[in-house]
């Protein structure tokens, strides 16, 4: 117990900044509606499909370049402070590659949306809010290299501290684009693209800045920031991170792929699903936060070859993890009147909703497994295999099952919205299972 107590201290240092910085992230979006909504209805439109357009692309740099952060730990624990100043302009090298691939897919992204079927006047301003936004994806790659190299040494703050301004000053930048404020142009979502692009090159400027002024970071930075690109490096970085990208990708997909299918049942199914969704996102935030800063202690342990360290830290971990969902589980069992009309004063939709947080309370406990599971896996360097059984828990159980109990042998009715939430939770189930499976193995050779 004493040794878990020590560790918590470090772990939670490395933690909650993150925590911070990213519902700072999740703000963002949330503020962009906001406002957008106050401006006209087919803004809100253009922002949202635009929204679900870049978002995954985003994921596949910021899982790729998640990477960097696991071969740091391990490098830093073990000693090899030459390799960790060599690898930050490969973690760099990757990152303008990145960018380089998916900048051009959001500035020419009006032939993908032309095919959704949007009136003309939503399609055309869904493109201008994409393509606007795609001009940030360049500090958006250098932004996350750098911050997955303080991240692998344990530094956190100056991230969340980025994050943050970045959020702050999106706001009065969406005023000003948004409603043609102080002199500006009135540019709707357009501007609104405009406006999350310059943060994203506040925060990264910010970083940036940090990187370089910081006499603590001094002895992890390169001595030439100019190196060729390392092949061998390059190729550690792809293989640990593009799986981990692919994952959020195939997540954030399949959430968004169920949403449309539930779509189909009615505005009251879309509205308790909704509301059941954003609860859940409530939660999962500081599970993540929790479990990066443990794959970031257990990196640090596994370079040292510190099999305790290792141990300890996981124990952390779960146990913080395991700690918010109880809290979770507890909430939405004991209090979902109050949480539901929070949201709306509809019958049909608060009578569904009830049976959803419901539904949510179990499955923010299995996914706290999955998480945490994850996360050790993310820690050993080991991304393949939970990017396989994501692949075949979601894509192959939840979404078909969810399709057959719901649309195909259902009668079209809301209540279609559970058969959904019953299937999610039994292929997160599959998920935990065998991520947790994986984990044992790989603690067994521990000792």
């Amino acid at each position: 117990m004493s040794q878990m107590l020590t560790e918590l201290g470090p772990l939670w240092r490395i933690a909650w900044p993150l925590l911070i910085a990213q519902t700072a992230q999740i703000g963002t979006g949330v503020v962009d509606t906001l406002m957008a909504g106050n401006y006209s209805d087919v803004d809100l439109a253009a922002i949202a499909v635009g929204f679900n357009i870049w978002l995954p692309l985003y994921l596949i740099i910021l899982g790729t370049l998640f990477a960097c952060s696991a071969i740091v730990a391990q490098d830093f624990g073990a000693g090899h402070i030459e390799q960790v100043k060599s690898f930050l302009p490969q973690g760099l090298w990757v990152a303008v590659a990145l960018s380089a691939v998916m900048t051009p897919l959001c500035l020419n992204s009006g032939e993908v949306i032309d095919l959704l079927g949007l009136p003309t006047e939503t399609a055309a301003k869904t493109t201008a809010y994409v393509s606007r936004v795609g001009l940030g994806f360049p500090a958006l790659g250098i932004f996350m290299a750098l911050r997955y190299h303080t991240q692998g040494l344990g530094v956190t703050a100056p991230f969340a501290m980025a994050s943050v301004i970045g959020f702050v000053a999106n706001v009065p930048l969406n005023y000003m684009l948004i409603f043609g404020a102080w002199g500006a142009p009135e540019l709707g979502a357009e501007g609104c693209g405009l406006a999350t692009a310059t943060s994203m090159w506040i925060s990264t400027t910010i970083i940036a800045i940090y990187v370089l002024s910081a006499s603590s970071l001094r002895p992890y930075l390169p001595d030439r920031w100019l190196h060729r690109p390392d092949g061998r490096r390059i190729a550690e970085i792809l293989t640990v991170g593009f799986p981990v990208g692919l994952t959020f990708f195939l997540e954030t997909g399949v959430f968004s792929a169920i949403a449309l299918l539930i779509a189909t049942l009615g505005d009251a199914a879309v509205a308790a699903h909704q509301i059941a969704i954003n609860v859940w996102d409530v939660f999962y935030i500081p599970m993540v936060s929790i479990g990066s800063a443990m794959a970031t202690r257990m990196g640090h342990a596994i370079g040292a070859q510190n099999a305790l360290g290792v141990r300890v830290a996981f124990r952390v971990g779960a146990a913080l993890s395991a700690l918010i969902g109880l809290l979770a589980m507890s909430l939405l069992l004991l209090f979902p009147d109050a949480i539901v009309d929070a949201y709306t004063q509809s019958e049909n939709i608060q009578d569904l909703a009830f049976r959803l947080l419901r539904l949510a309370a179990l499955f923010i406990m299995i996914d706290v497994i999955q998480i945490v599971g994850s996360f050790v896996l993310r820690a050993y360097k080991e991304t393949r295999f939970p990017f396989l059984v994501v692949t075949f828990s979601y894509w192959g159980i939840a979404l078909p099952l969810g399709y057959l109990l719901a649309i195909h042998w259902g009668d079209g009715s809301s209540e279609g919205t559970v058969g959904f939430w019953i299937t999610t939770i039994l292929g997160i189930a599959v998920a935990a299972a065998l991520i947790s499976w994986r984990v044992r193995r790989i603690f067994k050779t521990l000792g």
